[in-house]
């Protein structure tokens, strides 16, 4: 960690009232249990659990547990059906979004699982756990790249069940100030999707919250992790766009904590990462007016030759910079290595003239210079009213669940499908600041963007840079903890790469060894060429990589000892671990053998 940053923090960890921690009764916990240890719980003890939760206590099995007892029998048959339908996936307790990560983490149940119906039962799971010194994992969609949301030896708390929405026309948190104004907000309990919430609030509703792009997301885990989406840059992170929330912590007490209520908790849950300060059950948002439309450009052009796409990168960020750095654009652009540009762009409140309008010069140059251009896909724009943007039978982006008695209106992104199940080689992030777009520096931008294409391919998601987002919305990014870097970047850069599903059990989930981990350099190569251009910027702790050994000031900067503190006064025996989660470095990688 920066020096610099440190001495930040610890100036504002001074400024927290040293309020008194939380008393939970016993020695400090410096080992878990696994089921081989004679400590484990009794038959008699899961049974008394499974009455205080009303009998919703169960045995998770691998997703592919059947087609290892029977490869032709009909659950088997039902498992392979359902496999690239990312919702059938996060109803399965032992369903991960994907399969695992080369050298770093695969699938596995837990030994036993909770299926919350309730705050109640939650508590009463968290209470056994600490009790029995039992490794604790929580789970809403199963969405976490970093695997974060299973491992073997431990009780599960699953929230998929906690799905219920209430709308407000006018919300005040709890023990608020007088002067303080009620806002339009949605309460949802923890286990519902961001399409559940899309669909109450904007189809229903008509108003917009600000959640994932994945729609099969769980509301509340990317809350604690940030929560950018494709319009964070007019409406900010859902993170800042938190009111209340309702969190059981590690003394199995059930709080309400807010700016006025547990104030630096409730600030820790604004981007401090998932899974680490106890289980949250609900959260309250503030919900915005609706623009009139949203919409799109797309289109993929391809380049000649190395020369001809250095060219076409900057034509490009000529472009972005001149004509698309505002609120009204979000979403990414993909750099190719060979020697592609992919648009996937999406826009707010604009009309179909103003859409056309700001790519017509850009579209005009790209067909005009065929002898250095050529269009592959389509180049085009479109808009259409806002209120329908997650609307299957509008929206031709989007794939509805396809099962019988799914809601009408779950659907997923179709260009999300591909990362339903994928095997994860390598994954990097990094905020790429709005000064490199500055007239002088954007030539050294753009032969970093080339010189890391030539290694592997890459994305540019300018939704997740909020350099250009209204003040108002920047004020409100001044309260969470998600690292200051988020808040001067125009970008976060992302380089990944991937694999077909290869699930334990899965009938020809074979991996690639050594394709996956030649593609794992190649990550890195790409991820170094744009630290040149950007040393020492920070990461998204959602999208990130598994191996980043100073994830600490990556993901919080200056605001990891805060961030610490608060761990500490809440949890201060660990009973909470995630992978690189606050205070994760005091265990082993596993989180069952504490280190100091």
């Amino acid at each position: 960690m920066r020096r610099r940053e440190i001495l930040k923090g610890l100036a504002a960890v001074t400024a927290v009232p040293l309020l008194p921690r939380v008393r939970l009764g016993r020695t400090k916990l410096l080992r878990r249990i696994r089921p081989s240890d004679p400590a484990w719980p009794k038959t008699a003890d899961w049974a008394a659990l499974n009455r205080r939760v009303g009998g919703r206590l169960s045995e998770p099995h691998a997703l592919f547990a059947a087609c290892e007892a029977q490869p032709h029998g009909a659950e088997c048959d039902k498992v392979k059906a359902g496999i690239r339908n990312p919702f059938y996936i996060g109803e399965q307790p032992g369903g991960t979004e994907v399969s695992g990560w080369l050298e770093a983490w695969t699938p596995a149940p837990s030994a036993y699982a909770v299926r919350a119906h309730t705050a109640a039962d939650v508590a009463a799971a968290v209470d056994f756990a600490r009790e029995h010194r039992i490794r604790l994992v929580i789970k809403g969609g199963g969405h976490s790249y970093q695997g974060t949301s299973n491992a073997p030896d431990s009780l599960l708390i699953w929230t998929r069940a906690m799905n219920r929405i209430e709308l407000h026309d006018a919300f005040t948190p709890r023990g608020a100030a007088k002067h303080v104004a009620a806002v339009p907000a949605v309460t949802a309990g923890a286990g519902a999707m961001w399409i559940d919430l899309y669909h109450a609030v904007t189809g229903v509703g008509g108003r917009f919250v600000q959640g994932g792009g994945c729609t099969s997301v769980g509301c509340a885990g990317l809350v604690q992790s940030g929560g950018f989406g494709s319009f964070s840059k007019r409406f900010g992170t859902a993170a800042a766009a938190l009111l209340e929330a309702q969190i059981v912590t590690a003394d199995g007490r059930i709080r309400t904590v807010n700016a006025w209520r547990d104030p630096e908790l409730y600030w820790a849950l604004k981007g401090g990462g998932g899974g680490s300060w106890g289980v949250v059950t609900q959260v309250t948002l503030r919900t915005f007016e609706l623009p009139t439309f949203f919409g799109a450009a797309w289109g993929t052009i391809r380049a000649r030759s190395a020369r001809d796409f250095r060219s076409l990168i900057a034509h490009f960020m000529d472009f972005y910079a001149g004509q698309l750095f505002s609120p009204h654009w979000g979403e990414h652009v993909t750099f190719g290595s060979d020697n592609t540009l992919k648009l996937s762009m999406v826009s707010q409140g604009l009309d179909a003239p103003r859409v056309k309008a700001a790519w017509q010069a850009f579209f005009a140059t790209v067909r005009g210079a065929t002898g250095a251009f050529e269009v592959t896909e389509e180049l085009g724009t479109g808009v259409m009213p806002a209120r329908f943007w997650w609307n299957d039978a509008v929206n031709p982006g989007m794939v509805r669940d396809p099962r019988p008695g799914a809601p009408a209106y779950r659907a997923w992104w179709q260009g999300d499908s591909a990362q339903v199940g994928a095997y994860l080689h390598g994954f990097d992030s990094l905020w790429l600041p709005a000064s490199l777009l500055a007239t002088a520096r954007r030539p050294q931008l753009v032969d970093s963007l080339f010189s890391a294409s030539r290694h592997h391919g890459l994305q540019l998601h300018f939704n997740k840079g909020l350099a250009g987002a209204p003040p108002e919305i920047l004020a409100r990014e001044r309260e969470t903890a998600i690292n200051p870097d988020a808040r001067s970047a125009f970008a976060l850069a992302i380089i990944a790469g991937g694999g077909p599903s290869a699930y334990p059990g899965e009938p020809g989930g074979v991996i690639d060894k050594q394709r996956a981990h030649e593609d794992a350099r190649a990550i890195a190569r790409a991820a170094a060429e744009l630290r040149r251009i950007a040393p020492g910027a920070g990461s998204y702790v959602s999208e990130s990589n598994y191996f980043n050994r100073h994830w600490q000031d990556a993901y919080w900067g200056h605001h990891y000892p805060r961030l610490r503190a608060v761990k500490d006064r809440y949890d201060p025996e660990g009973l909470f671990f995630g992978h690189n989660g606050v205070g994760s470095e005091d265990w082993s990688r596993d989180g069952f053998q504490r280190l100091r």
